[in-house]
């Protein structure tokens, strides 16, 4: 195979550049107008590549070597940005007040892209179809669901998919590649608990039915399905985020409301724990006297790696003498990914492109207002993409 080494060196720059632009110019879910036009006038320039546009509203699905015969291997990469104002003072930092690439989906857009470019020079050594998924609102918006039911994995048919994530954490430092086994990121819920009780002087609790004291009440007892009503080998996460209620300091108010996540490592889970949520909450409200409405909400599933996809990409790792690198077995995060959807439609792998610099320790954590994606991963991000796609082939067919 050719040396693709130099030529990454070529459009490094470019793909910095690209990069930093999107990064100016954050774009939320299903409204990545810009961030898509400035991806497909990169790809358009590639010989032979089809385009698929407007695929679940701003989405790209572009295809190299979509007549051969192999394997088609997908990779796909997030493009929208997240709520949030950024403090970085970098000369690139956002034009757009409350709106940040706070995720790194910018450095995950750009890697693609990057690999998209090397790979349209050696597409003559593809032994079968390489798609490149480019992905809108997965910040909560389920993006991905809407591109695998809007054909992104037919025409041709994906054997398997592929998907990085940045990661700045202080076990991992810049050039590491980490790997998880099975369960990769958390399925996740979200709850809302209306509480209604009796209003009062605060001078008079015992006139009132108190909505502040059972919402307490009943977060207590949220708290007791993670530690007495779940399995002590089973992740689960119940935090409650929001907390609202009163007007006056010397009244006792007619209703509270309590929102939160929700999250577990396996599907089940999820399901059994938003369901103990609901029991738990209609139980210490009715035993108060009050009355409770609860709403839950599955949001995204399990992330689940499959054996034979991280099978090559370790191999593709060995491959490529980035072996001292490799993170196996890397603990999974109660974080979640829409990436999921595609997992469950073929098999995939979820991995983290490591992001910190060995000396700097303490560094911004994604959905910071500091966080910035790291431009020196980039090549590392580019150049696992293009072997991938190369080696896929004949490893899939071992």
């Amino acid at each position: 195979m050719i040396d693709i080494k130099p030529m990454i060196q070529d459009i490094l720059p470019d793909v910095i550049a690209l990069r930093q632009d999107i990064h100016s110019y954050p774009e939320r879910g299903y409204k990545e107008i810009e961030t898509s036009r400035k991806i497909l006038e990169r790809l358009e320039d590639i010989p032979a590549i089809n385009i698929r546009k407007e695929v679940a509203e701003t989405g790209i699905v572009a295809t190299l070597g979509a007549e051969k015969k192999g394997p088609c291997v997908a990779f796909r990469a997030d493009m929208d940005c997240l709520s949030l104002q950024e403090e970085t003072q970098k000369p690139y930092a956002s034009q757009r007040p409350g709106l940040m690439h706070a995720c790194g989906h910018d450095g995950h857009t750009a890697s693609l892209v990057g690999a998209a470019l090397v790979l349209g020079r050696v597409q003559d050594e593809l032994e079968g179809p390489v798609k490149f998924v480019f992905q809108p609102a997965e910040e909560g918006g389920a993006g991905g669901l809407r591109m695998c039911r809007e054909g992104a994995l037919e025409d041709p048919k994906v054997d398997a998919i592929y998907g990085l994530h940045c990661y700045p954490g202080p076990d991992l430092e810049l050039g590491n590649i980490a790997v998880c086994n099975g369960p990769a990121m958390a399925a996740c819920g979200t709850f809302e608990v209306n509480i209604i009780g009796k209003g009062g002087h605060a001078a008079f609790p015992q006139a009132c039915i108190d909505p502040i004291y059972i919402g307490i009440q009943i977060g207590n007892a949220f708290q007791s399905i993670v530690s007495r009503m779940t399995d002590p080998l089973d992740s689960v996460v119940v935090t409650i985020t929001k907390f609202q209620a009163g007007t006056a300091l010397n009244i006792i108010p007619e209703r509270a409301s309590m929102e939160g996540s929700i999250r577990a490592l396996k599907n089940e889970l999820l399901q059994k724990t938003m369901k103990d949520i609901e029991n738990q909450a209609k139980h210490v409200a009715r035993a108060f006297g009050a009355e409770v409405d609860v709403t839950t909400k599955e949001v995204y599933p399990a992330l689940i790696n499959h054996e034979k996809t991280n099978g090559i990409l370790n191999e593709v790792v060995r491959l490529t003498g980035k072996t001292a690198a490799l993170k196996k077995n890397y603990p999974p995060m109660l974080g979640g990914e829409d990436f999921a959807y595609y997992t469950q439609q073929v098999p995939g792998t979820f991995w983290f492109l490591a992001t910190r610099p060995p000396d700097e320790q303490e560094y911004p954590f994604n959905h910071n207002p500091k966080f910035d994606f790291n431009d020196d991963a980039l090549e590392t991000g580019i150049e696992m993409h293009c072997e991938t796609a190369r080696h896929f082939a004949s490893l899939w067919s071992q």
